[in-house]
């Protein structure tokens, strides 16, 4: 096109994707899935992380293109009570001295079991709108 100029890839500077970038080093374990099959499993520590990828260390390379389940150990509590872990599926998109990005497919919060008795809360709605605060109404 007139007036447009041609760059190539190499010349283009700055960060160019489009989810902000975490850095935070977590534990996590790994595994390797095709067609419901486990092929490895290994244990691992997040680089960073955002809403649409992760970097991590595999501690080895792991093949672009298959699909991978993690379980990476939330930093915070649910009520202060439970032990959290985000659990996501996505696909390699790139890996290289033990360095492994993933394109994440899905994510999800769940609580770990543990040694405290007490029940979690269960919460029955959740509303958010832009005229009102978030409204929590948990059932015990």
């Amino acid at each position: 096109m007139a007036g447009m100029e041609n760059r190539s890839p190499e010349c283009i500077g700055g960060e160019r994707r489009d989810d902000r970038r975490y850095s935070l080093a977590l534990d996590l374990k790994w595994k390797l899935v095709r067609r419901r099959k486990v092929l490895d499993s290994g244990n691992g520590r997040t680089l960073d992380l955002s809403s649409g990828g992760i970097l991590f260390d595999a501690g080895r390379q792991l093949p672009a293109g298959l699909h991978v389940e993690m379980s990476i150990a939330w930093p915070a509590l649910l009520h202060d009570i439970a032990p959290m872990q985000l659990v996501v599926a996505g696909r390699i998109v790139r890996s290289e001295a033990g360095r492994v990005a993933i394109q994440m497919t899905q994510h999800e919060f769940r609580t770990i079991g543990g040694a405290d008795p007490r029940p979690v809360p269960r919460f029955s709605s959740l509303l958010v709108s832009s005229r009102t605060p978030i409204k929590v109404d948990a059932i015990q």
